[in-house]
């Protein structure tokens, strides 16, 4: 099976892939996963120190410290993407903000908690893909194909008491996920909602802090199948993985 260090399109060897939220959890085993196999990687994360640090730990990455939920932060993000990548092939926004911290029932929760859910987990990725969609439709003419994951929950079609404020915010972003599917894919530009399943991760124990993690999938195991998803939806040319003939 070919690496993606092996994969070359023109004269950009590799898939170009921007990850959001790229410092813990599901993001950072993406960065793992992808850079391991080869792809040109850059993530976006709010705080400089473990920007820096994922950056050092995987030599040819490129850390971004930017703030999803804010609007004065996404054109810059958008620029630095494109600057460090030469490019765009695939976008993960996998960034999520749970709202109020415990968990609390919708009328409970403070509007400042509900605004800042649908400002991470859908105006940030609904800005971040507009700023990059020039990039994705080119990626798509050249032949190397264009996606948009978003990364979604089964919070988005399960009504979970307390859950109210991600899960309504998740919602939104899977149906902006098929509008805009609809929308571009007479430009070869291809979206996707994906639901990871309840992972092991830092937003889940705080979530439900009193969970049974071995009960709990692995990012890694996660960013394994989104690799493969990938590899489904992307054109033979660019697909992460490609049989090796033994």
């Amino acid at each position: 099976m070919q690496h993606l260090s092996q994969i070359t399109t023109g004269s950009s060897p590799g898939l170009r892939i921007a990850i959001t939220g790229g410092t813990s959890g599901l993001g950072l085993a993406l960065v793992d996963a992808l850079s391991a196999d080869g792809a040109q990687v850059a993530f976006v994360a709010r705080h400089a120190e473990r920007v820096a640090v994922v950056e050092r730990e995987h030599p040819g990455s490129h850390g971004i410290v930017g703030d999803m939920a804010r609007k004065t932060d996404i054109h810059r993000i958008a620029l630095q993407l494109l600057g460090r990548l030469g490019g765009l092939d695939v976008l993960i926004n996998n960034a999520s903000d749970l709202g109020p911290v415990p968990l609390a029932l919708l009328g409970d929760t403070e509007c400042e908690d509900f605004e800042r859910a649908l400002q991470v987990n859908v105006l940030g990725p609904f800005r971040l893909t507009k700023a990059l969609l020039g990039a994705l439709a080119s990626a798509a003419r050249e032949g190397r194909g264009a996606l948009v994951l978003n990364v979604s929950s089964d919070a988005a079609v399960n009504a979970y008491p307390t859950w109210g404020a991600y899960g309504a915010s998740k919602a939104a972003l899977a149906h902006m996920s098929r509008i805009w599917n609809e929308e571009l894919a007479v430009q070869g530009v291809r979206f996707l909602a994906l639901d990871p399943g309840d992972m092991d991760t830092p937003m889940h124990a705080a979530a439900s802090p009193d969970a049974d993690r071995s009960a709990l999938k692995q990012p890694r195991e996660v960013a394994q199948e989104i690799i493969a998803t990938i590899r489904d939806l992307l054109p033979p040319v660019n697909s992460i993985i490609t049989r090796r003939v033994s």
